[in-house]
C-alpha cells in the first residue's frame, strides 16, 4: 500500500439482506442512501445464494440437490479428470464456467441491469466473495470431510475465488471510478479455538493473499471482513486494504492491537468499522448513540498511540455484518440509522456520486 485510503467515513453494506425480490433489492441498496452501493445477497430468496454454494458454482466435483437444499464435493475416481478439465480452461483465460449465474445471484444480475438503466456515475461501488478460508472449511465432500482438507480443491477454490471477484470488478467497473471488493471470513472468528488448531496464520495469510493479490493486481481496493473476535494482528500482515470489523459487539478487539493497527494504517490501509448492530439491538439504537459509541472506540484507540486524525479519514462505516437473517423492517432500519450516521459522522455532508 503506499497513498492512503481516505473514504472520510462512507457508508456501504457487508453483502446479504433479507429481502427475496431481486428487483426490490438492487433497488433498495441504490436508492437507501449509502455512499457506497454493494449487489445484495439474497439467501432467503434459495439455498444457492448462501455464502458458500453461491460462490462454489464451476468448481470441479461440485454437486447440488435442490429438493434437500444441500450443496456438497462429490469426490470420486472421476476427480482428476475434472480438475484437469477445470485448469485447462482456467488457464487458459476461459473462466467464464465460474461467472456467477442468475440462479446463484439474482441480486448480482438485476444490480448490474438497474444500474445500466440509470445515468449515475458512482465513486464506488462494493462487491464481494466468500472467504477461501470460510469456504472450504465450511464446503464438505460426500462424507462431510471439509475440502480444506483436499489440497487439490483448496487450491482450485483460491483460484475461483480469485477469478469471481475479478469478475465482479469488470463488471462493475463501468459504473464508478473506484471499486471495492471484500473477502468474507466469518470462520475466522473461531481462529485459534479447539476447533481449528490445524489452521496457522501463515495458511490464513497465504489463503487470502491468494484472493487478495491478484485482485489488487486488478485494479480492485480489496477488503476482509470477519464479523466476530478475531487475530487482528495476523490480519495486518495480509495485503488487504480494508479491515472490517464488528464493532458494536467486539470493537474492543481491534484495541488490542493499536501496534499493529498504527502500521496498517500508516502504510495506507483503512478500517470498516461494524458499529450498526444486525441483532435486536438495531431496534433502540439511534445514528447519534451510535455515533457517541464509535467516538469512544477511536478516542481509545487515539489513546494507545494510533492518530486519530488516520482513524477518522480512513474509515468507513458499516452494518457489523451481513443484514440477510435480519427482519426485514430491522434491516431497513439498520441502513436507515447507518445512512444517518454517515451524515452525522461528515457533518451534514455527502459524498460526491
Amino acid at each position: 500500500m503506499t497513498a492512503a485510503h481516505v473514504f472520510d467515513q462512507m457508508t456501504t453494506g457487508i453483502g446479504s439482506v433479507p429481502f427475496a425480490d431481486a428487483s426490490a433489492s438492487a433497488r433498495f441498496v441504490l436508492d437507501v442512501g449509502l455512499d457506497i452501493p454493494f449487489w445484495p445477497q439474497l439467501p432467503k430468496r434459495s439455498f444457492r445464494e448462501l455464502m458458500n454454494p453461491q460462490f462454489a458454482e464451476g468448481l470441479p466435483c461440485f454437486r447440488t440437490d435442490a429438493d434437500a437444499k444441500r450443496a456438497w464435493f462429490e469426490i470420486g475416481d472421476d476427480k482428476a479428470e475434472h480438475m484437469t478439465a477445470f485448469y485447462e480452461k482456467v488457464l487458459a483465460g476461459d473462466d467464464a464456467i465460474l461467472a456467477l449465474s442468475e440462479k446463484v445471484a439474482a441480486g448480482y444480475h438485476t444490480f448490474l441491469a438497474e444500474l445500466a438503466s440509470r445515468e449515475t456515475h458512482f465513486d464506488w461501488l462494493k462487491g464481494q466473495v466468500t472467504g477461501p478460508i470460510s469456504f472450504t472449511l465450511s464446503m464438505q465432500d460426500q462424507d462431510r470431510r471439509p475440502i480444506f482438507y483436499d489440497p487439490d480443491l483448496k487450491e482450485a477454490s483460491v483460484q475461483a475465488l480469485a477469478v469471481k471477484g475479478r469478475q465482479q470488478l469488470d463488471a462493475l467497473r463501468p459504473f464508478a471510478k473506484d471499486v471495492m471488493i471484500f473477502i468474507d471470513e466469518p470462520v475466522l472468528a473461531a481462529f485459534g479455538t479447539s476447533a481449528y488448531l490445524s489452521l496457522t496464520a501463515d495458511e490464513v495469510i497465504r489463503l487470502i493473499d491468494g484472493v487478495a493479490a491478484p485482485l489488487r493486481e486488478a485494479g480492485a481496493t480489496v477488503g476482509v471482513h470477519c464479523c466476530g473476535n478475531t487475530d487482528w494482528a495476523m490480519m495486518t500482515q495480509t495485503s488487504v486494504d480494508i479491515l472490517s470489523f464488528d464493532a458494536y459487539e467486539y470493537g474492543d478487539s481491534v484495541g488490542l492491537y493499536p501496534n499493529e493497527v498504527k502500521r496498517f494504517l500508516e502504510r495506507g490501509g483503512a478500517l470498516a468499522w461494524g458499529i450498526v448492530p444486525t441483532s435486536d439491538a438495531v431496534r433502540v439504537e439511534t445514528a447519534e448513540t451510535l455515533s457517541s459509541r464509535l467516538d469512544e472506540q477511536m478516542r481509545d484507540l487515539a489513546s494507545r498511540g494510533v492518530d486519530p486524525d488516520r482513524l477518522r479519514a480512513q474509515a468507513l462505516i458499516t452494518p457489523s455484518c451481513g443484514t440477510g437473517p435480519m427482519e426485514v423492517e430491522d434491516a431497513r432500519k439498520a441502513f436507515e440509522t447507518l445512512v444517518a450516521l454517515g451524515s452525522i459522522r461528515r457533518k451534514g455532508g455527502r459524498s460526491s456520486r
